[in-house]
């Protein structure tokens, strides 16, 4: 399957990695090549991560000034991503450093503070000029402005150093530390063009100027250029050293990067015999806590402690943080409690981490206690807190709690900023509170507060969650001229609610926006359309049809050249949207899906079992057996694997795919119950579809056995509900044929036995739903004699008995014998229990 492999972290990262000397280029080439999905390519002249025709200062200088019209990126879609303005407040720009291991002279702090109160900083440095020590005074001051935020005064400093100092070995680190400090503070163009221009003249060629743009760009959310300069790095001939690892792990951390792909830099980093450090591990288990992984990120602190690296605050916050997402208060609770024993006091960021777990895990007695715990500590109420305790009652649903909070902020003379009026916004959406959630946003903007992305987010989210599809696209169409533009997350969510609320036309004109616009659908973007198809009226579906193609012919523009696959393709187009009338919508229906399989090929969008679920689905709605099999058998071009079993059991070479089968439905086990489930339901349901009948209880029994239908199956009872209708008349017959074969040995049925449909609670009329009426159809068709519970309209039953008389009469035995319209040489004996090792299962 195309799925996402998952990670399970060893117990212990340092086995099995021989530490080894061997830096030498080639070694670190063979790494490079894991990780070529990665690189671009790289022109001799300049470095790869120069933009466009964007040079750097002339060679020979340093910038004096800001480049005129300096545009500064937008975030990349993986950090505008974010939901949640906490975890933003983690990464936070410009946060403080510790200065006590940089070395410099007391003169150096003086300076400090004389360029503090100035705007003139050239005249201070021009009067203490012959007085400061060399390049570690400017890095000291580099450093410290960064801190409080004054990047151009840091920059002067840095033109001032530059323009005296001849060293090379200096030059670079004054280079590597502007960079750095203009990385913090979200200065990415300049730090960019700083690097451009120390590469180019020779002294910013070090692993440590490559780190720090590295870190710069991981520092602004722009993950995909920090690892396209870590290979670049790497292709220069420069070894990574501890700082470059950490710097990219860090990157990764803050850009969505999967776990596994972080873990390589970390095994990679090993292997190179680089110990990992504090730093390392803090990035580590914030990809964890990113995630929600607490049981690696408590593995990862336990190692830490095993190696006798001191764990700090961000350490232990970010842990509690992984714990929290996860719903594990109580051991987020006792490893609080731990702290102090370490010599690290709990902050703010700790009580607003638990304080948001509590309120997820909805134990507001918690949220009360932490509270007064930080109250008695001495903690002041700043916005930051009031803010967060908006969030914590918000999600709670305590809007009571919301107003006083609110109410408390304006006695305490603090004004509500962006995160208080996107917290209420989030609040007030969750609970359906349309109305307030439309005020609050009026007043937001009558504040001078401007709307940011997580704002239109969450009203977009509150508008669909209840239905509001209108007024949805509206709020995205403003976030849009409002400059913010929507990230594949909330495009995906925009899609799904249109699908959901019928409007697939709708869905399909977003995913074409989305490609215009340069963003990439997902795999969950495509599913959603996939499986609406089949739901939507006959004119709909033309529109459907017409729209998807427009999609079509605008990648088809990107690969102008088609190869043989794609011929074929186009061939199969054509047959299956040719025909005209009512009866001809389920073949347009199969035709928008191929079409939309090819765009996610092109795309390189991988499916995954929820896809292939769908696409089965569709297929059973199809009243065409050759328009399904045709599409089965054009999809195998993509997945031979998944469409190759499915087009082998609808076409009746069981003989020749059942092994292949077996070896799909192995890697089934390792989805979660529900998925498995949805993808046997669909298989069963084609396959019985197109009177395939024994495939599909063969696919049936094979979920009962390896119990993805958990109790479905006893002597006594057979259930239902959790099937498709294909699969449940399958069972239907395998339990019969059971029952069949014990009452056949001389042994006595069970005084009751049942078989339960569901009571159909969500079909308009409770009781009459598809799945029962279904079965009651089928037990009529083979004549068992069974009836309708009076007191439970979704259970058929019958005495053991009467069920053993009809077992025993001559025709019961071929009725309930299932055998398949279509099969090829090779094919099994039909029977009950045929010489096939799957029906020698003890049903």
């Amino acid at each position: 399957m195309a799925s996402t492999p998952g990670f399970t972290s060893p117990p212990n990262p340092y086995q099995n990695n021989q530490h080894s000397s061997h830096n030498n280029f080639k070694h670190r080439r063979r790494h490079h090549n894991r990780r070529q999905s990665h690189s671009r390519e790289l022109g001799s002249g300049r470095p790869p991560f120069a933009a466009g025709n964007a040079a750097g200062p002339a060679t020979g200088s340093t910038p004096n000034s800001l480049p005129s019209g300096t545009s500064f990126p937008t975030l990349s879609p993986e950090f505008s991503g974010r939901r949640s303005t906490r975890i933003y407040s983690k990464i936070r720009l410009g946060r403080p450093r510790s200065m006590a291991n940089t070395p410099h002279t007391a003169l150096a702090e003086e300076v400090l503070e004389y360029i503090k109160n100035t705007r003139n900083v050239d005249n201070i440095l021009l009067s203490f000029e012959n007085e400061l020590c060399s390049s570690k005074d400017y890095i000291y001051l580099l450093k410290e402005l960064g801190n409080i935020g004054e990047w151009e005064k840091a920059l002067r400093c840095f033109q001032f150093a530059m323009a005296r100092e001849t060293r090379r070995i200096d030059r670079g680190k004054l280079a590597s530390n502007i960079i750095s400090t203009l990385g913090r503070l979200g200065k990415i163009e300049i730090a960019r063009s700083i690097f451009e221009t120390a590469f180019n003249e020779g002294y910013g060629n070090t692993v440590f100027c490559f780190s720090a743009l590295v870190s710069a760009y991981g520092k602004c959310g722009l993950c995909k250029e920090a690892l396209e300069t870590f290979d670049a790095m790497i292709d220069y001939g420069i070894s990574p050293n501890l700082v470059a690892y950490n710097s990219v792990i860090d990157a990764c951390a803050k850009g969505g990067v999967e776990f596994y792909r972080v873990w390589e830099f970390f095994n990679e980093m090993l292997r190179d015999g680089i110990e990992p450090d504090l730093v390392t591990f803090n990035c580590l288990i914030a990809v964890c806590s990113r995630v929600g992984d607490w049981k690696t990120a408590g593995n990862l602190f336990n190692q830490m402690i095993a190696k006798g690296i001191q764990t700090d605050i961000f350490t232990f916050n970010t842990y509690l943080d992984a714990l929290c997402k996860s719903g594990q208060m109580d051991l987020a609770f006792s490893i609080m409690q731990e702290m102090p024993r370490n010599g690290v006091r709990p902050n703010l960021v700790t009580y607003s981490t638990m304080l948001d777990g509590y309120s997820k895990a909805n134990r507001f007695e918690d949220v009360v206690c932490a509270l007064e715990e930080m109250k008695s500590l001495g903690f002041v109420f700043d916005r930051i807190l009031y803010n967060t305790l908006v969030t914590a009652y918000g999600k709670l649903g305590r809007f009571r709690e919301v107003v006083n909070v609110c109410n408390d902020m304006k006695a305490a003379g603090i004004s509500r900023d962006s995160v208080t009026y996107n917290a209420l916004l989030q609040a007030y959406g969750k609970q359906g509170r349309i109305e307030e959630a439309r005020r609050v946003f009026l007043e937001m903007k009558a504040s001078n507060q401007r709307p940011n992305l997580l704002t239109y987010s969450s009203l977009v989210g509150a508008y669909l969650k209840h239905g509001l599809l209108p007024e949805a696209l509206e709020m995205l169409r403003e976030q849009k001229e409002q400059g913010f533009k929507p990230d594949v997350v909330l495009y995906s969510t925009v899609v799904n609610a249109a699908c959901k609320y019928g409007s697939v036309e709708s869905a399909v004109l977003l995913i074409h926006e989305m490609i215009k616009e340069g963003i990439t659908p997902n795999v969950v973007t495509f599913n959603s359309i996939i499986y609406s198809f089949g739901h939507a009226g006959d004119s709909e579906c033309t529109l459907q049809c017409e729209s998807s193609s427009s999609v079509a012919t605008e990648i088809d523009a990107e690969h102008e050249m088609a190869d043989a696959e794609d011929n074929q393709i186009i061939k199969v187009f054509g047959q299956l949207v040719s025909g005209k009338g009512r009866d001809n919508r389920g073949r347009r229906d199969l035709f928008c899906i191929l079409d939309l399989v090819r765009q996610m090929h092109h795309l390189n969008v991988k499916p995954n079992v929820v896809t292939f679920s769908a696409i089965l689905n569709a297929c059973s709605r199809c009243n065409s057996f050759n328009d399904a099999s045709m599409l089965l058998e054009e999809l195998r071009l993509f997945d031979n694997r998944v469409y190759g079993v499915a087009y082998g059991l609808l076409m009746g070479y069981l003989g020749s795919v059942w092994l292949q089968a077996l070896s799909l439905f192995d890697e089934l086990r390792r989805m979660d119950s529900e998925t498995a489930s949805a993808f046997y339901n669909a298989l069963t349901d084609v396959l019985w579809h197109f009177d395939q009948r024994y495939g599909a209880q063969l696919v049936a029994l094979e979920a009962k056995y390896r119990q993805v239908w958990d109790n479905a199956w006893s002597d006594s009872c057979l259930d239902l509900h959790l099937m498709s209708t294909g699969a449940a008349q399958a069972m239907v017959h395998a339990w019969l044929l059971s029952i069949h074969a014990v009452v056949l040995q001389g042994y006595q049925l069970p005084q009751l036995l049942s078989i339960l449909t569901g009571w159909g609670k969500h079909s308009k009329v409770v009781g009459a739903g598809t799945l029962r009426r279904v079965i009651e159809a089928l037990l009529r068709t083979i004549g068992a004699p069974f009836h309708l519970c009076k007191h439970n309209l979704g259970r058929f039953i019958s005495q053991g008995p009467v069920v053993a008389a009809w077992l025993r009469e001559s025709g019961t035995y071929d009725v309930l014998v299932l055998r398949d319209a279509r099969t090829q040489p090779g094919y099994p004996m039909y029977g009950p229990f045929p010489n096939c090792p799957l029906l020698t299962y003890n049903m």
